[in-house]
């Protein structure tokens, strides 16, 4: 009776069925496996609930679609490749959660092909060695501190074309303008630069200088979103 229940509508005698102990066993895995990429993607990074919980669930999710398919590897990454077609209102990813999420999806998928050593050997070596990644800081570079976005805010009537000029260039060693913007009802520009200072610590000089110019209003120094160390 168990077994009926859980036979496919379209299952005949020359197709395999997965057992429910087969089934849970993997399942099981996966989920274990998931929570272990969950506490390492926690390791030394900032996080949201949403996002950790779906990564401990995505390999018991890939790993249920490849058992269903049979193990047919094609068909089961073409289904999973479905599920990219839904559009979620939401900011990219940075490039660790589109990795993490790579590897949760990548022991998934060997744990429902039936190799659940392996999948635990992949979710423990790639654990590993991301977390020593982090540790060591790698790929992290000394010149981090040096990327900053300027933001300064000018009245209507100030050119701002190159008046800023001489001053970045005494505290910077390149810079860009990519954005100006209104602000206040149109009464005051809203000027961001991308730059990269010759020295850390300088941020306070550089803007006592910089409201000599703006007429004393708002200036603020923060890291870069995107920095050429990340791409």
């Amino acid at each position: 009776m168990l077994d009926s229940i859980f036979r496919g509508l379209f299952d005949t005698d020359m197709t395999s069925v997965i057992s429910v102990s087969d089934f849970l066993l993997c399942v099981g895995c996966s989920l274990v496996i998931g929570l272990l990429f969950a506490f390492m993607y926690m390791y030394r990074t900032r996080y949201t609930k949403s996002f950790v919980i779906t990564l401990a669930l995505l390999p018991a999710v890939v790993c249920v679609i490849i058992m269903m398919v049979n193990g047919n590897v094609g068909t089961g990454v073409a289904v999973a490749g479905a599920f990219s077609l839904v559009r979620f209102r939401s900011v990219p990813g940075t490039a660790k959660e589109i990795g993490i999420l790579f590897l949760a999806m990548g022991a998934g998928l060997i744990a429902g092909m039936g190799y659940l050593g392996y999948a635990f050997l992949f979710a423990l070596l790639l654990s590993a060695a991301s977390m020593l990644y982090n540790r060591i800081d790698l790929g992290a570079g000394k010149k981090r501190a040096l990327y900053k976005t300027l933001h300064i805010t000018i009245p209507e009537d100030l050119d701002y074309t190159g008046v800023f000029d001489g001053l970045l260039k005494e505290y910077a060693s390149s810079w860009e303008l990519v954005q100006v913007k209104t602000t206040n009802m149109g009464s005051l520009y809203r000027l961001t630069y991308d730059l990269v200072l010759k020295e850390a610590g300088c941020e306070k000089e550089l803007i006592d200088k910089l409201r000599c110019r703006n007429g004393n209003l708002e200036i603020t120094v923060s890291r870069q979103e995107t920095n050429v160390y990340e791409l």
